[in-house]
């Protein structure tokens, strides 16, 4: 009897080592390849002007939120909190599983608000990154892409409903009061003001007033040659993602009347834009990272 109990013990042990096992041997398989990647592209010389300082093995992203040491992070189907006070050793706080892919994200004071695809808007409470806790949604009829929130408004853009206006002065209970149904299929968003800038796909940058969430007006629009699908404003100028067409630098010092200003063609395609001071940042696809030097808007200048 007891040399049949050690048998079972034998095997049970074995089994446990070898699933261990098989979780190290992927983790090491998949650090084995972003180190290959990483050098690939060392060797290469693809990157200029740009060192790489750290890395968190967590992937696909679709989405980054940086606020102040704490980055917040689209990955597949969940949220992921991780400490970038050492960007050279990021580490993983909390995460949160969604019920589809998480595509973006805006955080609030102790709250993010996730565009979940076909799961709508969820809402997490992220005051305790170690125990994250999902305490509103709203589901939405059509994919939702980005959201963007400003005071107790979120500002939803789904596909191909346009833009969606959310009440979240309860975010147990988000309620819509207001929409507006875009040409085309609203990808990405930026509100500045009462203005609304939908990054609207195939119909290019539409211009939305919010003065009044419960009548939506369109007062202006761009229609761009590629398949505009993020947006970013500052001062006067839309920086437009357009997918294969590259960066577009737009003019909306009047908002009735945009006009195209500027433009550099990236080498892949632009999914995603952030400026700060001179400076493009463009997500480009297959092409990587790209820094467009837009210190004159007319004239763009790859930097790095």
């Amino acid at each position: 009897m007891k040399i049949k109990i050690l048998f079972i013990s034998i095997i049970i042990l074995s089994g446990i080592l070898l699933f261990s096992n098989n979780i190290d041997l992927n983790l090491l398989k998949n650090e084995n390849n972003m180190i290959k990647s990483i050098n690939d592209a060392k060797i290469l010389g693809d990157s200029l002007n740009c060192t790489l300082t750290g890395r968190a093995l967590f992937g696909p992203c679709r989405d980054v939120f940086i606020k102040d040491t704490i980055a917040y992070s689209c990955y597949g189907v969940s949220l992921l909190i991780l400490n970038i006070k050492d960007p050279s050793n990021p580490i993983l706080l909390g995460c949160h599983d969604t019920d589809e892919t998480t595509y973006r994200i805006h955080v609030v004071d102790t709250f993010a608000y996730l565009a979940n695809m076909g799961a709508g808007m969820r809402i997490v409470n992220i005051s305790d990154p170690t125990n994250l806790k999902e305490i509103g949604y709203y589901n939405t009829s059509w994919d939702v892409y980005d959201v963007y929130v400003i005071d107790t408004l979120a500002y939803v853009a789904e596909g191909g409903i346009g833009l969606k206006v959310i009440n979240v002065a309860d975010p147990t209970t988000p309620i819509e009061i207001g929409f507006f149904n875009t040409d085309g299929s609203a990808m990405g968003i930026h509100v500045i003001d009462t203005l609304a800038y939908i990054a609207d796909w195939n119909t290019g940058l539409r211009i939305i007033n919010i003065l009044r969430p419960d009548s939506l007006i369109e007062i202006g629009y761009y229609d761009t040659n590629g398949s505009a699908w993020d947006v970013y404003v500052i001062d006067t100028l839309a920086y437009v993602a357009d997918r294969d067409a590259g960066l577009k630098m737009i003019n909306v010092s009047d908002p009735t009347l945009p006009v195209e200003i500027g433009v550099y063609n990236t080498s892949g395609l632009a999914n995603r834009v952030y400026v700060a001071d001179t400076f493009a940042y463009v997500a480009d696809g297959s092409a990587g990272l790209r820094m467009i030097n837009i210190s004159d808007p007319t004239v763009p200048i790859e930097a790095g």
